[in-house]
């Protein structure tokens, strides 16, 4: 009997049942990344891509700002919109964000079908359980040079897309080979005020959707892509478990993934969420604060120990930012991170810059032996009294065992939303995509009329 690749192992978890309790999930994420992308589409970065999209060809299939273009211009500029602000789903032990990948992919190859909400709802969570499976079993060697959303979110892309576009599963393996083929996305832009994490998105989006394109008019692809000698694991990882991709599981890994409630990178949340435990029980001023200590686990030291951000996108990725400007500004806001409160050349708000230069993070053996099955931190708040105040996060605001309520997940979205511009009565319909009854009366175009009118 010949051995199954680990691409049709993978294949075939993804034939499990998707009951109505996963289609109400898979909506919270499509909302939660409506909300980001939207609101992504007016920042500078957003308007970058934009441009892009004036060199595409014409066509009918809707972009997240009410615009046409053809098929794979628009998953291209949809997908570089969802994490601009950093505000959009994770997956914790997989160390990637399935949703500005997965969704613009699905939601530019439902409109070629006519798809049904739940058709594009359902093809969210095979996309997501791709690529989160992918995510686990690379190991964290890959995390160290790879962006994991970019690498393991193309399989998801393709995935969904293939559903969608009612690939047998043949063409759904090629469709799967021929996109993980052409993976990508090295973190060496961390290091410099570039776009590339943006393009690293919009491409796997792009590629995904392309991929299930080509399978479908014959283009054939390797199905030993993941697990071949010369293929993705072998080459990108040196702590690889193939098993994550056929793990039997009780549900479906949508439900595993966490929403974020603030816009930082989600290693800076677990010292916020200790931190607003403290400020929850004592009413601080900058002036109290003598020093503070955050431990935490070596990624989030690796990607946010950063006490002098320069840029909007430092700044969500400081720890020391990030909790000064909570000390000093209150509950997080968009508008905290941007260059008046981080910039220490303007003079406008120095108690949280002095704030800022108090706050020190360091390496805790103990939590980065959990991590990533946990995003954790303990926070020490020394007062100029001589006081210590501690807490400690396990489990972040917005994580499977510390939910964000549904209320809080539509209330985010509703406020990126509306910021972007969108008319009171055009969000209000957007928000009904996770009601059961109202997401069974929409059609996909309807719904999307949504996106062009503004007030």
């Amino acid at each position: 009997m010949t051995q199954l690749s680990a691409s049709e192992n993978l294949l075939n978890t993804l034939q499990r049942t998707i009951d109505d309790s996963d289609r109400q999930r898979a909506s919270l994420h499509l909302l939660d990344w409506l909300g980001c992308a939207i609101y992504g589409s007016i920042t500078e970065t957003g308007k970058v891509f934009k441009n892009y999209l004036t060199l595409a060809p014409k066509g009918n299939i809707t972009c997240i700002d009410g615009s046409k273009s053809d098929i794979t211009s628009a998953a291209f500029y949809n997908g570089a919109l969802g994490n601009i602000m950093e505000m959009d789903d994770v997956h914790r032990t997989s160390i990637l964000h399935p949703g500005p990948i997965v969704i613009p992919a699905a939601i530019a190859a439902a409109q070629t079908t006519n798809a049904s909400i739940d058709e594009l709802l359902d093809a969210i969570i095979k996309g997501y359980e791709a690529t989160i499976r992918l995510g686990q079993s690379v190991g964290l060697s890959h995390y160290r040079y790879y962006h994991n959303t970019s690498t393991c979110g193309v399989l998801g892309a393709a995935v969904a897309s293939a559903h969608l576009l009612k690939l047998d599963q043949q063409q759904t393996l090629s469709a799967m080979g021929n996109a993980l083929s052409r993976t990508g996305g090295l973190w060496q832009m961390r290091h410099e005020d570039v776009h590339t994490k943006q393009w690293h998105n919009a491409e796997a989006t792009r590629i995904g959707v392309m991929a299930a394109q080509m399978a479908s008019i014959g283009l054939r692809g390797p199905k030993s892509i993941i697990d071949g000698e010369q293929g993705f694991l072998a080459a990108t990882s040196t702590d690889a478990n193939i098993l994550y991709l056929s793990a039997e599981n009780p549900q479906w890994l949508i439900h595993d993934c966490s929403f974020k409630p603030w816009p930082a990178c989600r290693h800076v949340h677990p010292a916020m969420d200790a931190l607003q435990q403290i400020l929850q029980s004592n009413k601080l001023k900058a002036s109290d604060i003598k020093a503070i200590t955050v431990s935490t686990y070596n990624d989030a030291i690796t990607f946010c120990d950063r006490p002098n951000p320069s840029t909007d996108v430092q700044a969500k990725f400081s720890i020391q930012h990030a909790l000064a400007a909570w000390v000093c500004l209150g509950e997080p806001k968009l508008e905290h991170y941007q260059a008046q409160y981080y910039c220490s050349d303007n003079g406008i708000n120095d108690e949280l810059l002095t704030l800022r230069s108090k706050i020190s993070v360091v390496a805790e053996q103990a939590i980065s032996a959990n991590y990533p099955e946990q995003f954790a931190a303990n926070i020490s708040v020394t007062l100029s009294s001589g006081e210590v105040l501690k807490a400690t996060t396990v489990d972040t605001l917005g994580d499977p065992n510390k939910p964000m309520s549904i209320a809080a997940i539509k209330h985010k979205a509703e406020y990126l939303i509306s910021k972007a511009g969108i008319a009171t009565a055009n969000t209000a319909a957007l928000l009904t995509i996770c009601d059961n009854q109202s997401r069974h009366a929409l059609t996909l175009n309807n719904y999307l009329e949504n996106l062009s009118k503004a007030e």
